[in-house]
């Protein structure tokens, strides 16, 4: 009979072995408790390789429209399935974060994104979810915390000014920005006013006004890479009624672009993404099309 001096237990198991597998875990299976099974998983479970990125990205909140702020209900259980996970997260990864991915259909209350910000003060790239339960006390409390945030992904919002200049004084690293929607002149002037040494952005799917697009070019003179990929670019006339829908890129404006590394466009008929934002007037209902399509991105640092 043998005595099972020979067997070996999960507990023996190399750490670093433990670690290679706990990467092909999700989110959901690394917060499941498997911290909990014996100190050598805690401890495997707490390798700074494994908390690089916090992608909660295939975490969605369980939501109804309604026709008052903050416009979404979202239910109770969604919002203690997200605290549990960022609690159980934060504790692991011990300030090791320095990506954090939202959905952007995670509708993040501000005590959520506070205590999120507290936990990961290195972060470097944030993508943000949509935030109409994100206050503006929240966010700046939140951005103040992230002193070292290069990249941001964010949904443009009616009035930008303040989260911009929460970037402009806090993070003196912040160099590259995706905009999920459109860019006004309001916005652009903003990026002008408070970001002029931004060296990345991508405006990709959305309407963008020929103005505006000048503006930009001409106001960043640092910029380096800007993706305008399957936008409608429209002229800017007056009356709305009479807008027409410019089919290609002048020379003019080429000339301007001519001094970044990096001028992406796409204008093509027959592209399907820019035949769905034409489709969806220049927001792409990204819930419509595949899982995870709101992820990609022409400039490569920006894609997920």
């Amino acid at each position: 009979m043998e005595d099972g001096s020979n067997i070996r237990r999960w507990e023996d198991l190399d750490i670093d072995i433990l670690v290679k597998i706990f990467q092909l875990l999700d989110i959901f299976q690394l917060t499941s408790g498997i911290s909990r099974v014996c100190s050598a998983w805690r401890m495997a479970c707490c390798d700074p390789l494994l908390w690089k990125t916090l992608d909660l990205s295939l975490l969605k909140s369980n939501f109804i429209k309604i026709p008052l702020e903050p416009f979404v209900y979202v239910d109770g259980r969604s919002d203690r399935i997200l605290t549990r996970i960022l609690k159980i997260s934060l504790s692991l990864s011990q300030q090791s974060i320095m990506t954090l991915i939202f959905h952007f259909n995670l509708y993040v209350s501000d005590e959520q994104l506070t205590y999120t910000a507290e936990r990961c003060p290195g972060l470097r790239r944030l993508v943000l979810p949509a935030w109409n339960r994100i206050k503006k006390p929240g966010m700046c409390k939140a951005i103040r915390g992230w002193k070292e945030l290069e990249s941001m992904t964010m949904p443009s919002i009616a009035n930008p000014p303040y989260i911009l200049e929460e970037i402009s004084t806090h993070c003196k690293n912040f160099s590259e920005l995706k905009i999920m929607g459109p860019c006004d002149i309001f916005f652009a002037s903003s990026l002008a006013a408070f970001l002029p040494k931004l060296r990345v952005l991508s405006l990709r799917c959305s309407i963008l006004y020929k103005n505006v697009l000048i503006f930009i070019l001409d106001s960043l003179q640092h910029l380096e890479v800007l993706n305008i990929s399957h936008c409608i670019l429209m002229e800017a006339l007056p009356a709305p009624l009479h807008r027409r829908t410019v089919k290609e890129i002048d020379m003019s404006i080429r000339h301007k672009a001519s001094r970044l590394r990096e001028f992406i466009t796409c204008m093509d008929d027959a592209c399907v993404m820019c035949q769905r934002t034409r489709t969806d007037e220049g927001l792409v209902r990204w819930y419509k099309y595949e899982e995870g399509l709101w992820k990609t991105d022409e400039v490569r640092s920006l894609t997920l």
